[in-house]
């Protein structure tokens, strides 16, 4: 077994989108505050606080992590955290929530 630590897959919104659609089975993380998930919110995605956080240390480390944040800068901080914790499934959402909007769902509002 490696010691090296797994790689963090940057994730376009449009990627995102398909493997959404795929019906297949991710954490879908995102690491902002709550004020701006009451601003705009990507469906299916799960605010990260202390109970989630405390359930995804629970999880099989080969389980698919997706992080998103506002522009990708947080979630990245967020996908190194847990690739310390052994994670090897990580994925970071290129551009965040802005991207998404931009190109995958206008009506999900910019900020």
């Amino acid at each position: 077994m490696s010691n090296e630590l797994a790689p963090i897959r940057q994730i376009s919104a449009p990627e995102l989108k398909a493997l959404i659609d795929s019906g297949a089975h991710v954490e879908f993380v995102d690491v902002r505050t709550e004020h701006e998930r009451q601003v705009a919110c990507i469906e299916g995605s799960r605010l990260l606080d202390r109970a989630y956080h405390d359930e995804l240390l629970q999880l099989d480390r080969e389980t698919p992590l997706v992080f998103q944040c506002h522009h990708g800068v947080r979630s990245q901080g967020a996908a190194e955290y847990f690739r310390q914790q052994g994670f090897r499934n990580l994925s970071n959402l290129r551009g965040g929530i802005e991207a998404w909007s931009r190109l995958v769902d206008p009506s999900v509002p910019r900020y």
